[in-house]
């Protein structure tokens, strides 16, 4: 095999939004904010989710099921995380598992990006639009109060409701510049009037 058919096979391989990243959007965001140096235009690189478990204290199993739930959204397995502190009124002791955490990188973070944006942000019931709030470096977080609107998830399988916060790690500097990546990679912001 040539260098040039493997670079066609890897081309194949790659999620369409990346490919679009790639080819389009870079340079559009490079013309946008005057930037000089092709390493210091904003580029996504990572997705965390995260799942704190409700009743995680009264039924330590929730935290396995939430974990295969989000196995099985994010394609990769899950760690389990267990409580810094012991606080005495919610009955939590140090060292108990409350969550579970995922964090997508490379081919994996893209073909989330993708069916997050295409599949899963349609389904949301009543759906007006994501607010555009950053934490002032240029990353986005999101929460979904349940894991139901994933394709990949069977209702009759699901034994509780779960909600999830995904963040959106970027490499901008700023918040104008996280919130024109994830613009052009198909995010669907409220506008202003909303």
């Amino acid at each position: 095999m040539s260098a040039d058919e493997a670079t066609q096979v890897a081309e194949k391989v790659k999620p369409s939004l990346q490919s679009k990243y790639e080819q389009e959007i870079k340079q559009a965001l490079k013309e946008r904010f005057n930037i000089a140096n092709d390493m210091a235009i904003p580029a996504l690189k990572k997705i965390s989710i995260n799942m704190g478990v409700s009743g995680a204290v009264e039924n330590k199993a929730r935290v396995e099921i939430a974990a295969r739930d989000l196995g099985t959204i994010a394609g990769q397995r899950p760690t389990i995380r267990n409580a810094k502190n012991s606080i005495s009124g919610f009955h939590l002791r140090e060292g108990m598992p409350i969550g579970c955490a995922v964090t997508l990188r490379r081919e994996r973070m893209w073909h989330f990006a993708e069916r997050l944006i295409s599949v899963v942000i349609p389904r949301i019931r009543d759906f007006r639009g994501l607010k555009s709030k950053f934490d002032g470096r240029g990353n986005y977080t999101m929460g979904l109060s349940e894991q139901s609107i994933f394709p990949e998830i069977p209702f009759d399988r699901i034994e509780f409701q779960q909600g999830m916060d995904i963040t959106f790690v970027t490499s901008a500097p700023n918040d104008e510049q996280g919130f024109a990546l994830l613009k052009a990679l198909g995010m669907p912001f409220r506008t202003e009037d909303e």
